[in-house]
């Protein structure tokens, strides 16, 4: 096995990285490959809670490091989903207890024991940020529609591209209704921006709350129209890259344009 590792990032926080991470890892899983979602935020872990296994934790990253346990025991298995693992971060220490020389030494270990690897990048642009960069193939830049996340990760992206990691770009939490009206950025205007390929399109969605607070994977849930977004996105990363990227809309928009195809509404 030569597992794929895969840097989710953003530069700013709370544009939902914990939340792709996550969600994209359980939909790799259901495609029958075997994932570890590692939490690199050290000293401020939350990926064990988004996935309902906070009271599962006997080992950490920083352990497995230090080598006070292997790669095996630190690797917590999903509840809900089999092939899928967590390797949580260390809620005791803080981002120098681990460096780029331990991150490359332990994936290579887990490039043997997984097909897909996820680190959850914490914010920023420093020690964090070097320790979850340093052995990835790849990056999936995680950004909403907003001109601060938007210069965030457009910083990111350099910083990759000058380590040779190649990215690209997921838009979240898009509200289709502002969009129409002018009063958000629209997904091409962010991709003008930052001009790098776009991996997927997540509609801002009441269920993510619901599957934070539960514990519950997010795209177990059918009726959320996130869930289905990062289905679809684990379905590019995982050799699909040319799957249709759907646009969230609202239902009025639809039918202006349906209207629009038979002739009324112009």
């Amino acid at each position: 096995m030569n597992g794929k590792i895969i840097v989710i990032s953003s530069g700013k926080g709370g544009v939902g990285k914990t939340t792709a991470t996550a969600s994209i890892g359980a939909a790799l899983a259901m495609e029958g490959k075997k994932v570890a979602v590692v939490d690199m935020d050290i000293g401020l872990r939350n990926l064990d809670v988004v996935m309902g296994l906070e009271n599962r934790i006997v080992f950490n990253i920083v352990d497995v490091a230090r080598s006070k346990c292997k790669l095996t025991q630190a690797a917590i298995k999903s509840r809900r989903i089999d092939n899928l693992f967590l390797i949580p971060a260390s809620q005791s220490d803080n981002k120098d207890a681990l460096t780029p020389q331990d991150m490359i030494r332990i994936s290579k270990k887990m490039r043997t024991e997984f097909d897909f690897i996820l680190m959850d990048c914490p914010a920023g642009i420093e020690r964090g940020f070097e320790n979850a960069v340093a052995a990835a193939d790849e990056a999936v830049i995680v950004c909403t529609p907003e001109v601060s996340s938007v210069r965030d990760a457009d910083r990111v992206i350099g910083l990759l591209y000058a380590k040779e990691i190649p990215s690209k770009l997921l838009i979240n939490r898009i509200v289709p209704a502002m969009v129409e009206r002018g009063d958000m950025l629209s997904h091409q205007d962010v991709v003008d921006v930052l001009s790098i390929d776009l991996v997927g399109l997540v509609e801002v969605d009441d269920q993510v709350v619901v599957a934070t607070n539960s514990g519950t994977p997010l795209i177990m849930q059918n009726d959320s129209r996130a869930g289905q977004a990062f289905k679809r996105i684990a379905m590019r990363l995982n050799g699909q890259p040319d799957l249709p990227i759907e646009i969230p809309s609202t239902s009025k928009s639809l039918w202006k344009k349906i209207g629009s195809k038979i002739g009324f509404g112009k």
